[in-house]
């Protein structure tokens, strides 16, 4: 099979979109390069699948502007867009064989059987199904039911790719398999592909960007890391992996920056910024000593999680309570819960986020 090797970008411009008095998208801007894998991570009801719908034709018309390339979508029916879209739940006929799914696209657009038999035998090829071509879909198992799903969308070479979480409905082990088949599988095609999810850990491993919504609004976009690492809003900081938010006001005094935390604390923070606001601490950039005296902070284990590579503790100070991971090392010992520690604070690591820097509001 020909590899595709999309030049077509994916430009979307103030795009909203309401069921009825409820709105559901308000003012998406996106630009999505040309090959690249993207992702549409939120949670439930963010709007996420409803803009990936709205791209395919799906769903009532938004307002506002899509384009593939240099080509609006606008007003064009699904099967026109030459959009591909693999469902979560793959939408296999039941009743035909592998072969003949796959085939479905290229008979409804009357392409010559002979080159229909070619393209169906090199996209099963592609997949990894060539010898599954004559079974039926329901003795296949959900990693391949999904391969068949990608082959019957990737043998009509559509402009752009979409993938309405794709790997839901398989177990956990099969979707980190599925995840980096599906990756590579885009990287051979080269293919434009935008990948919806809720799964923090499937956006940030197979994602070259990605945008976080909530309540139908865009909050950011960038690359994984600097999503986790440099959060615009505390929802970003929350959603993507485990943050302590720390309330309280930057002083500066002497040359140096302190926060004042709300619960009476001080913590040496580098940071030139001053004023109220949040502070962000990842989990793994706090450690644990057992010198409470030497220590920014102090308090109780007051619960443990033994994760294998790491330890997670939750420690009480004051009134708040932080998590803090620590990694594990053969026959190191574990804290017991009311440990007395001190925590040291990788404050370089930290991000402040002013007062009024909040998510963005639909």
């Amino acid at each position: 099979m020909t590899h595709i090797k999309s030049k077509s970008g994916i430009s979307v411009r103030d795009l909203h979109l309401s069921f009825g008095s409820t709105k559901v998208l308000t003012g998406v801007n996106l630009e999505i390069e040309p090959g690249e894998f993207f992702a549409f991570l939120g949670p439930s009801g963010s709007g996420k699948s409803t803009l990936l719908r709205a791209i395919a034709g799906f769903g009532p018309q938004p307002q506002g502007q899509i384009l593939v390339g240099d080509r609006n979508l606008a007003g064009l029916p699904p099967w026109e867009r030459n959009v591909g879209m693999v469902f979560q739940s793959y939408a296999l006929w039941p009743h035909m064989s592998v072969r003949k799914n796959v085939a479905f696209g290229l008979v409804e657009k009357k392409v010559p059987t002979r080159l229909i038999d070619e393209k169906v035998e090199a996209a099963l090829s592609l997949v990894g199904l060539l010898d599954y071509a004559e079974r039926m879909p329901s003795q296949l198992s959900g990693g391949q039911q999904q391969r068949v799903a990608l082959a019957r969308t990737i043998v009509t070479k559509p402009d752009v790719l979409l993938l309405d979480e794709p790997l839901s409905n398989l177990d956990a082990s099969l979707r980190v398999q599925m995840r980096r088949e599906l990756l590579a599988l885009q990287r051979k095609l080269g293919l434009t592909t935008i990948f919806v999810t809720h799964d923090q850990e499937e956006a940030n491993t197979t994602a070259d960007r990605m945008a976080v919504l909530d309540q139908g609004v865009v909050q950011q976009v960038g690359s994984p890391q600097t999503l986790y690492d440099h959060p615009e809003n505390l929802f970003v900081a929350g959603f993507l992996g485990t943050a302590n938010i720390l309330a309280g006001e930057l002083v500066r005094s002497n040359g140096s920056t302190r926060l004042m935390l709300e619960t009476g604390e001080q913590l040496p923070i580098d940071n030139e910024a001053t004023g109220t606001g949040s502070l962000v601490l990842r989990p793994q950039n706090i450690s644990l000593s057992e010198n409470s005296e030497a220590s920014e902070l102090n308090g109780v284990v007051s619960h443990r999680e033994f994760l294998g590579a790491q330890v997670r503790y939750l420690v009480d100070v004051a009134n708040t309570q932080i998590v803090v991971d620590q990694s594990h090392a053969v026959d190191q010992p574990i804290l017991d819960i009311g440990f007395r520690v001190g925590l040291v604070i990788n404050s370089k690591s930290a991000v402040f986020l002013p007062r009024g820097q909040k998510q963005h509001a639909a």
